[in-house]
């Protein structure tokens, strides 16, 4: 047997995942190990690195046991996690604390800080205008120095989560280009990822945190870049061999991306789930409101990352789903069907957590208006379908006054599981939608990464055309959209509607 097989790791919100892949991208297994999330306070959300460590281990054992594969014919290994889960380590690469995740939001004052600052690095925040996510790096490190200076103090590293795990598998401490471009505000338009002056140390400087700056590793290393081996001490811990290849990852929404084989400009990931979002590559830099980014090099050299968000989407259907009573979707999802576009007159802001983008609204609520004694449940389960469909147009129409003209959009997670969610999108926003073969993303994001680092393709894009496969293409219907435009219309309106609405109930 050649030595022909890769292992993608895929560290989450409650779970880590490991997947063994062939160099075609054929997965050969998968397995998943959970761990906990503590949650000390409202808006609070910790984990123990070291429980990311052990949980770590036993997916890897188990994937490679499942699949039949001996470790000696395993090439390497790629790792994505959650970004902006922020750990504080000593001197040893121990953890000081428990890490502050992606969904820890105790550092909404500190992230106010960073936009009074205007700093120019803040220009991937809707130009400027901000806000700035508690959920980002440098909050959590603001908030660390002024409410736990002690341990700020000891602290010789603050990293990511995948810069730990990768530091436990090579011994190695470097940070992902991915990361820092798209969430440390790290300037990398001159290209060279490990200078000074890519640092935001005049955002750093204002913040009184110049000293974060000798906190972050020193090394930046590009998406399929090898780190390193396997140290003794972890292949005995993963039940793989000394000194295999561990390839450097990213965020993983945005390896998700690669495994998506959203590589090209003009290309866009929209990757569903209980939120949605949108992540495109553009061939120029660019930034305005209504958009996070552009994030140089974040995916690819020369490329340009511009993102979009919706807080709740598929949170907002599941919510119905059991509001309804139902144990699944599939009555729901066939009496919606039967309706026309717009559910004959109803309307659905599906901001039922706040708005991420383009309004950036952490205050905005849903609603539903256009009620009529008329309107049954599959009404309403159809129009907040509708609805999450057109705060993705809302997000591309922003997009594109910006200059960035989605083409082909590459669809992931749970919105692919519904006929009518696909039609939908692809309908309301008039472009293709389409799925691939292999719907685990992040994973096989990591698998392509792996085959790039350990030499069997030369760049990530030729690695992309051979494992990355197309299930079928959505077309959009010209006739349904045109039936959408004036629904889409009101919805545009309920946001500012609403907004004065609620804030007259605040006075």
């Amino acid at each position: 047997m050649s030595k022909n097989y890769l292992i993608g790791v895929d560290g989450g919100t409650e779970s880590i995942r490991a997947g063994v892949f062939d160099i075609s991208g054929n997965p050969l297994a998968y397995a998943s190990t959970n761990y906990s999330t503590r949650f000390p306070a409202p808006g609070w959300a910790e984990q123990v690195p070291r429980d990311w460590w052990k949980a770590l281990a036993g997916s890897v054992r188990k994937a490679v046991k499942e699949s039949g594969i001996s470790p000696e014919h395993i090439s390497a290994m790629t790792v994505d996690t959650t970004c902006c889960s922020v750990v504080a380590l000593d001197n040893f690469g121990e953890h000081l604390r428990p890490a502050l995740i992606w969904m820890d939001v105790r550092s909404a004052n500190q992230a106010e800080q960073v936009v009074d600052t205007g700093d120019s690095a803040l220009r991937v925040n809707s130009n400027g205008k901000g806000p700035v996510s508690a959920e980002w790096m440098i909050p959590k490190a603001l908030w660390m120095k002024q409410n736990e200076p002690r341990i700020y103090d000891q602290a010789s590293t603050i990293c990511e989560y995948q810069d730990y795990l990768n530091f436990q598998l090579t011994g190695r401490l470097v940070s992902s280009i991915n990361n820092v471009s798209t969430r440390w505000h790290y300037d990398n338009t001159d290209e060279k990822i490990n200078t000074k002056s890519n640092v935001p140390l005049s955002l750093l400087a204002k913040l009184e945190l110049a000293d974060l700056a000798e906190k972050w590793p020193g090394e930046v290393l590009r998406l399929g870049e090898v780190i390193g081996g396997l140290t003794p001490a972890a292949a005995e811990h993963l039940g793989l061999n000394s000194g295999l290849p561990v390839v450097q990852g990213g965020a993983d929404a945005q390896i998700g991306m690669i495994g998506l084989g959203v590589v090209k400009p003009g290309s866009l990931a929209l990757i569903t789930g209980s939120s949605h979002l949108q992540l495109g590559l553009s061939e120029k830099a660019f930034h305005g409101e209504g958009i996070w980014g552009t994030y140089a090099d974040a995916l690819l050299p020369g490329l340009h990352t511009v993102e979009g968000g919706q807080t709740s989407t598929g949170s907002v259907i599941n919510w119905l789903k059991n509001l309804f009573g139902e144990s699944d979707y599939t009555a729901l999802n066939r009496d919606a069907l039967k309706l026309p576009p717009g559910s004959e007159g109803l309307i659905v802001q599906e901001h039922f957590q706040g708005n991420r983008t383009p309004h950036t609204d952490p205050r905005s609520r849903g609603a539903v208006h256009g009620l009529s004694l008329k309107h049954g449940r599959e009404h309403i389960f159809r129009a907040a379908i509708e609805g999450v469909a057109f705060g993705s147009e809302l997000i591309f129409e922003s997009m594109r006054n910006n200059g960035f003209y989605p083409e082909n959009v590459v669809i992931s997670g749970g919105a692919t599981r519904s006929e009518l969610w696909l039609q939908t999108h692809s309908d309301v926003s008039n472009l293709p939608i389409t799925l691939t073969k292999n719907p685990d993303a992040p994973l096989l994001g990591c698998a392509i990464l792996s085959a790039v680092g350990a030499g069997f393709y030369q760049d990530i894009p030729s690695a992309v055309e051979k494992m990355v496969q197309v299930e079928r293409v959505i077309e959009p219907n010209a006739q349904t959209n045109a039936e959408y435009q004036p629904f889409y219309e009101s919805y545009k309106t309920s946001y500012s509607e609403l907004r004065n609405i609620r804030k007259n109930l605040a006075d």
